[in-house]
């Protein structure tokens, strides 16, 4: 059992993440927010998170979220990031491609 968990726990470590460009849309107001991860993956989690606790930063989407609850809102990806070498060159690229998502989508940032 102990050579399984270590296993899982190096597997975990070794796991490649996705970095990426995400959007969050009301479908009643029409409104959207683009945000920036180096995790595709676990973004939407942590924002619904926040938004269910009421403490998200981002008062225009939380004030959506209040009025037309989680099934008001979407999340989707809208560019995947090939694999950078360093985290520096990454977070460019990410803030880079954000701002052209924004502007793209007339969407607000997250």
């Amino acid at each position: 059992m102990t050579i399984d968990r270590k296993a899982a726990i190096a597997a975990y470590k070794e796991r490649k993440t996705i970095a990426g460009i995400f959007v969050v849309r009301c479908a009643a107001t029409g409104e959207a927010w683009v945000g920036q991860a180096p995790n595709l993956e676990t973004i939407q989690n942590r924002i619904w998170f926040t938004l269910r606790q009421g403490g998200h930063p981002c008062r225009s989407l939380q004030a959506a979220w209040k009025a037309h609850g989680e099934a008001g809102l979407t999340f989707a990806e809208c560019e995947r990031l090939e694999d950078e070498d360093t985290d520096y060159v990454r977070n460019a690229l990410l803030k880079e491609r954000a701002l052209h998502w924004r502007a793209e989508l007339k969407a607000e940032a997250i």
